[in-house]
């Protein structure tokens, strides 16, 4: 089991001491492309939450930072999980399932909400611990000395998490820093200086993933990986087009479009209700009789909040 530093994790940190080190990217991804950020610290010392923002890209009391995967087949995969920085491993823990947790299953875990996971120790205090690690991945042991960059282990769905990802949090003592705004508590939207030795941008919401297929998917499949293709027969039963997303803010807009040979298809905008971590939405048409036109489909979802686009993806289908 996990010794000395994946316990209970103390109060947020407010003024980290100066001389902190810096942190790199601790997953083997391409923000943006190939994973994501979820959700930052809880920056709130009260009920509710806010990120560093002043954003919803959180929940009460969470106390790192979630670098998501677009799916669990991304997860089986493998992403690999890499140490922030130079230091000597504290603990470590492996062996529990991937799993998406059920609430009712989450006293069984007695503790363990980390699943299987390491820490490291920087010297001064500071500490990086990295959870949810996908199951016999974990390639580090107690007191090895570990440089920035190195594998850890993999992102997995264990421990308490209801998506694949890598939680990681930094403590100066047994304090959580945010690493985004490290000098600031309760305090959001303003400038801060960061942790990380890379450019880390705040992105507030975007999608995840695009796709078509022959009739609405069922989101465990989009979540999965399951849901999409590249080819249908034109006898199909639909044409449906569908945006797999994070971080939806009330009125925030999703226009779906497809458009084919003979021009434009289909074309809708939905208006998002409320905040939401994940979501999907998706739309399409029935099959005209004679079946659709054979040739190249495109499909384009786009994300606009307050009347600016968030994020927009394309991808493109084969009628045969």
């Amino acid at each position: 089991m996990l010794r000395n530093s994946l316990a209970l994790i103390g109060a947020l940190a407010a003024f980290p001491a100066a001389g902190a080190p810096t942190f790199s990217l601790p997953v083997d991804c391409e923000l943006g492309e190939t994973c994501f950020i979820q959700n930052y610290v809880d920056q709130n010392e009260g009920d509710g939450y806010f990120d560093h923002t002043c954003g919803s890209l959180s929940y009460d009391g969470h106390k790192g930072t979630d670098f998501a995967l677009p799916s669990t087949d991304a997860m089986d995969a493998g992403v690999n999980v890499l140490a922030a920085a130079d230091g000597v491993v504290l603990g470590t823990r492996d062996g529990m399932i991937d799993k998406v947790i059920a609430t009712e299953d989450i006293p069984k875990l007695n503790g363990k909400d980390c699943g299987n996971g390491v820490s490291i120790d920087h010297g001064d205090g500071w500490v990086s611990q990295y959870c949810h690690m996908k199951q016999g991945s974990v390639s580090v042991s107690q007191g090895d000395q570990i440089s920035r960059g190195q594998m850890l282990g993999q992102i997995g769905l264990s421990g308490r998490t209801q998506f694949p990802h890598l939680h990681i949090s930094i403590l100066e003592g047994n304090r959580v820093v945010d690493p985004f705004a490290p000098d600031r508590l309760g305090v959001c939207g303003e400038s801060y200086d960061t942790l990380w030795a890379g450019d880390i941008s705040y992105v507030g919401g975007g999608l995840i993933r695009v796709g078509f297929e022959v009739g609405v998917p069922k989101y465990r499949s989009v979540k999965s990986g399951m849901a999409g293709r590249d080819r249908m027969p034109s006898q199909a039963k639909a044409l449906v087009l569908f945006g797999y997303a994070f971080g939806s803010l009330p009125e925030d807009e999703m226009t779906l479009t497809i458009t084919g040979p003979q021009g434009t298809v289909f074309d809708q905008t939905v208006v998002l209700e409320k905040t939401q971590a994940q979501y999907f939405r998706a739309g399409g048409k029935r099959t005209p009789m004679g079946g659709w036109p054979k040739g190249l489909y495109k499909g384009e979802v786009t994300i606009t909040r307050g009347g600016a686009q968030l994020d927009q993806r394309s991808i493109t289908l084969t009628v045969e």
